[in-house]
């Protein structure tokens, strides 16, 4: 095996400078799924038949289709469609938190599904508007009950995010392709991409699990 990490390293910095871009970019992608994804999930087990099927479909749709699809269209498309140069960055965290809004929906939908009904009928018999009820009474105990699900819903999201260096968002997976068009050494920067990638990953899923471990704590 022919390994050289010696005209490597001192590119390492450059290519851990992409952990901040994939964490910034992963984070905003997923506040914006977890907004829409909410708004979905209240639509899901709302009374009004249309606005059920329409969430259905958009749920459909980005579940059905290749995120990387999803990610070329919005990044190639937009242009054309808005006359709207879309930087990399506004098209990957557009593109990502859309497509998350699809999953998280359903683990939003799940967790007010999973709230005793009993709640519900008090606050409808004490008189509550369904606003309040939602924000003050559901929501807050859905939240509590689908956070390790959410919290897998970021890892999921770190991993794929790589995606993004199609197009050119200078993240881990983008910074070591770089490097290795400079140095003509490939599999080295992809190898050192791999491993920030994976500590990134256990590092994040380790916080999960204590999170999950101190909601038990606390039930």
């Amino acid at each position: 095996m022919n390994l050289d990490f010696n005209q490597i390293v001192p590119s390492i910095p450059f290519i851990m400078g992409g952990i901040w871009v994939t964490l910034k970019f992963v984070s905003v992608s997923l506040i914006i799924g977890l907004v829409l994804g909410t708004f979905l999930a209240i639509l899901k087990i709302g009374k009004v038949k249309l606005l059920v099927i329409l969430s259905d479909i958009y749920t459909s749709i980005f579940r059905g289709t290749p995120l990387i699809l999803q990610l070329s269209i919005i990044y190639f498309a937009t242009p054309q469609l808005i006359d709207y140069n879309i930087s990399a960055y506004e098209a990957g965290v557009l593109t990502f938190g859309l497509n998350s809004a699809a999953y998280i929906s359903e683990i939003i939908r799940a967790g007010i599904q999973a709230v005793d009904k009993g709640q519900k009928e008090a606050a409808e018999a004490l008189g509550i508007p369904y606003n309040q009820m939602m924000l003050k009474i559901i929501l807050p105990q859905a939240f509590r009950n689908i956070l390790p699900a959410l919290f897998n819903e970021f890892i999921t999201l770190t991993k794929e995010s790589a995606i993004v260096s199609v197009i050119g968002v200078m993240d881990i997976l983008r910074r070591s392709q770089v490097v290795a068009s400079n140095t003509f050494a490939y599999f080295e920067p992809l190898l050192i991409a791999g491993v920030i990638y994976y500590v990134l990953v256990m590092a994040l899923t380790l916080l999960g699990k204590l999170l999950e471990r101190r909601l038990k704590r606390s039930d």
